[in-house]
């Protein structure tokens, strides 16, 4: 599970197997709509789960937080367990 910052400020949050080449899509314009549209800046934050359903559960959590949150999290101050 990782969370992509764009260029216009806003968040993009993926799951995959390989997070290398994920980046690297995002970062040549493809990987998501979303971050197509928006622009690619850098991987903002990170997450290893050994099980994809887990991961794919923390993916949908955080995408439905808002930004300020999303922000926290990558910042290291939201401290809440999931």
């Amino acid at each position: 599970m990782y969370i992509v910052e764009c260029r216009d400020g806003t968040y993009y949050t993926g799951c995959t197997w390989d997070l290398p080449h994920r980046i690297a899509q995002h970062a040549t314009g493809g990987g998501s709509r979303y971050t197509a549209r928006h622009g690619f800046r850098q991987l903002a934050y990170a997450e290893e789960h050994e099980d994809l359903g887990v991961a794919r559960q923390r993916e949908r959590q955080i995408k439905n937080w808002r930004q300020t949150k999303k922000r926290k999290l990558i910042e290291g101050t939201w401290r809440q367990e999931w």
